[in-house]
């Protein structure tokens, strides 16, 4: 019995890389998305703002099998249903790429806030998808406003708060439904002000100051640049033990290989300058600053490191970091040049309300650029919705503009979309109609929106109840401490 036990361990450490427990899962919660069956859509005579500076007048857009499979004139319908667009406006469906609906859900009450693990400054190992509710409301009224894809991001206590996730805008029973497909993830992390305050001030503990939070990314990806040499050393032999796994040091690993995407939430100029040289030490990659109210500043510097900008139109003053915003950053980001290529300037929300009117947030970035003398088109500065994001969450080559063969995410609006009185009428997500603005209730709910509706004859019977009758007692619930939320 020992011969045979001693045979085993000898054979597992020979043949160590068929242990599925000897190196980290390439996907341990894969995508289960997928589109439902729907005919082929003929959208005819729209008004055509591609996302890669065309507009197209007059133009038929045909939709089949979840692509874009034909854009042009006059084209032949071929039995696919007809929607005469004449006067509206086609655009790629819009892309957030800082959302936080389903860890911070409608309700918002302690027991679904589920989006900082405050617990400690790097907490790699979490991922915001395992806090993700499918019911969250906010998902319909997004979609609503033509959001067809979304990436949702752990909260900003932390300088790293977790992996985040790129999810398609549609009904679903878990999120993995919901993961848009061979989306890379990306790490959250945060400078400034919200991890000195959660640590240092509130908790006594490091990071308390700005060298503090330098000190931390350090150390952190240093740690993560050894683990990286073991695992690989490791891979290239595949002699004796494995490395010990570390979930953490595996996420930051999986950084430094590319495989990751950082996101970086960053107010000030000289912080993202300085991450900037962070990233260049260890050889990473910093894809879009969040927020980043000071990104006017160092244009040129982005775009020289081909480093997106998601930006709101005019958020400013709710902090000392916030204070030197001004209307015309989005568009300087976006009017930068330089010989690695252009400026690349997004439009987002951090917001369950500002999610369902980014088209009006772009409209108010657009008429500040005008203002400052940016010749800005309507055509350029639709990709601050939908192309920039793709760029910055690494999907675009499957979605993001109108172009044949890319994924039927469309929307196509009343008027302008840059007009506020303009709503979304119809909206598409890989070809299936996922939102119909004349027939609303052919939209599933929200399981829990179901029943909120105001039953009449209900409400008439509660209305006959004496008032002493219908008061409810509630238990007094004991004052709990603040929540960190994701203060922005």
């Amino acid at each position: 019995m020992r011969f045979v036990c001693l045979c085993a361990v000898l054979l597992l450490a020979a043949c160590g890389d068929r242990n599925p427990a000897a190196k980290p899962a390439a996907d341990p919660f894969p995508s289960t998305y997928k589109p439902p069956e729907s005919g082929a859509v003929l959208i005819r005579g729209a008004t055509v703002l591609t996302g890669i500076d065309t507009r197209l007048d007059d133009t038929d857009v045909l939709l089949s099998d979840g692509k874009i499979a034909s854009i042009g004139k006059a084209l032949a319908s071929g039995g696919a249903t007809v929607i005469e667009a004449k006067g509206r406006y086609l655009t790629p469906g819009i892309i957030d790429v800082h959302s936080h609906l389903g860890v911070y859900p409608a309700p918002g009450v302690w027991a679904t806030s589920d989006g900082n693990e405050a617990t400690a400054p790097t907490t790699a190992e979490v991922w915001a998808e395992h806090s993700i509710w499918p019911q969250d409301p906010g998902f319909q009224a997004a979609r609503a406003g033509g959001i067809t894809t979304l990436q949702v991001l752990p909260g900003s206590a932390n300088l790293i708060g977790g992996r985040g996730v790129v999810i398609k805008n549609v009904p679903a029973v878990s999120y993995q439904q919901m993961l848009f497909p061979d989306a890379k993830r990306s790490l959250k992390m945060a400078c400034g002000e919200n991890p000195k305050r959660v640590y240092g001030k509130n908790g006594g503990r490091s990071p308390a100051t700005g060298m503090g939070n330098v000190a931390g990314y350090r150390a952190a990806f240093a740690k993560a640049a050894s683990y990286r040499a073991k695992w690989d050393a490791w891979n290239d032999k595949k002699a004796g033990a494995a490395p010990d796994r570390d979930l953490g040091l595996d996420t930051l690993a999986e950084v430094l290989r590319g495989n990751v995407l950082v996101q970086m939430h960053c107010y000030r100029a000289d912080q993202m300058a300085t991450m900037l040289d962070v990233a260049k030490e260890f050889g990473f990659k910093i894809n879009a600053f969040h927020h980043a109210v000071e990104a006017y500043k160092i244009a040129d510097l982005l775009a020289e490191t081909q480093t997106c900008g998601a930006l709101w139109a005019d958020w400013w003053g709710f902090k000392l970091e916030a204070w030197d915003a001004i209307n015309e950053n989005i568009a300087i980001v976006d009017a930068a040049r330089s010989d690695k290529g252009a400026g690349c300037a997004i439009v987002h929300s951090d917001d369950p309300n500002g999610i369902q009117r980014l088209n009006q947030e772009a409209a108010k970035a657009l008429a500040a650029g005008r203002r400052a003398g940016l010749a800005i088109s309507d055509e350029h500065a639709i990709a601050w919705l939908t192309a920039n994001p793709a760029k910055a969450l690494g999907i675009q080559e499957k979605t993001g503009t109108i172009e044949t063969g890319k994924a039927a995410d469309v929307v196509l609006w009343s008027g302008s979309p840059f007009s506020v009185y303009t709503r979304a009428d119809l909206v598409w997500i890989d070809g299936a109609l996922r939102l119909d603005r004349a027939h609303p209730d052919a939209e599933p709910d929200s399981d829990f929106m179901l029943g909120a509706d105001v039953d009449e004859a209900a409400a008439a019977q509660f209305a006959a109840v004496p008032a002493a009758a219908a008061v409810i007692a509630v238990p007094e619930v004991p004052e709990a401490a603040a929540p960190t939320g994701d203060a922005p």
